[in-house]
């Protein structure tokens, strides 16, 4: 199958963005990954991604086969991790998970770099790392974002990890999985998108939990939001209550 080429990025007038809840919804990825997550919040989480037009979910792996299905039919994505949330996962098993996911229905993939690599100075083991699940995601015609960390990292290290995730294959970078390092930063961001320019998407994720988080994020480069605090920013700009 031929991969899913994103587009490139696109400069977005902000002030016109948040006066549509709707354009904003479908910069977010609606986001379930806590170790407690239960098919009851599965269940909620896609319906309301289906309600206020989400880009995507994205939810562990177990949950997956269940958020494709209850998913078919609407214009949301479904995604998982790879190698979440540590990144120190072997290759193979990385690969194997993201094959196993891509079997399953998922068209996104948000894959953890190998940080503890990176900051050894493996940098082929890390793009090899990257480009096995790109590799795996593409010929399914899925995509691949993959998640830096950069509260871990340094700013060499930002550049570094933004060059060879390009290298790889990647169709996005990615701040952080919102577990270590503080949130993202529109600092960071910026960063990502002069580093990686047309050649791959950014996706902010990590504390944005607000319009204003949103707009700062898209006004520094990202494409892309990922929150669990989806449904309170599109009822923030004027989104109707979702009645289960």
């Amino acid at each position: 199958m031929t991969a899913i080429t994103p587009s490139l990025h696109v400069p977005v007038d902000v002030d016109s963005l948040l006066r549509d809840w709707r354009a904003v919804a479908r910069l977010i990825d609606h986001t379930l990954v806590g170790p407690a997550a239960t098919r009851a919040q599965l269940a909620r989480l896609c319906d309301e991604a289906a309600f206020y037009g989400f880009a995507s979910v994205s939810v562990h792996p177990a949950l997956l086969a269940d958020a494709v299905a209850r998913l078919r039919g609407s214009s949301v994505k479904a995604g998982a991790p790879v190698g979440f949330p540590f990144g120190a996962t072997l290759t193979g098993a990385k690969r194997d998970e993201a094959a196993g996911l891509v079997r399953l229905g998922a068209q996104e993939l948000d894959m953890v770099m190998n940080v503890g690599a990176l900051k050894s100075g493996e940098r082929v083991l890390v793009q090899q790392d990257i480009a096995a699940v790109a590799h795996v995601a593409h010929d399914a015609g899925a995509i691949v974002k993959v998640i830096l960390e950069t509260g871990l990292l340094t700013i060499d290290e930002k550049i570094l990890a933004c060059e060879l995730a390009v290298a790889a294959g990647a169709d996005f970078v990615k701040t952080s999985t919102g577990t270590f390092g503080g949130p993202a930063t529109a600092d960071d961001v910026a960063l990502m998108r002069g580093v990686v320019g047309d050649r791959a998407r950014v996706k902010a994720s990590g504390g944005i939990r607000s319009a204003d988080g949103v707009a700062a994020m898209v006004r520094a480069g990202a494409d892309r939001i990922g929150t669990s605090a989806s449904v309170a920013i599109v009822r923030e700009l004027g989104a109707p209550e979702f009645a289960a």
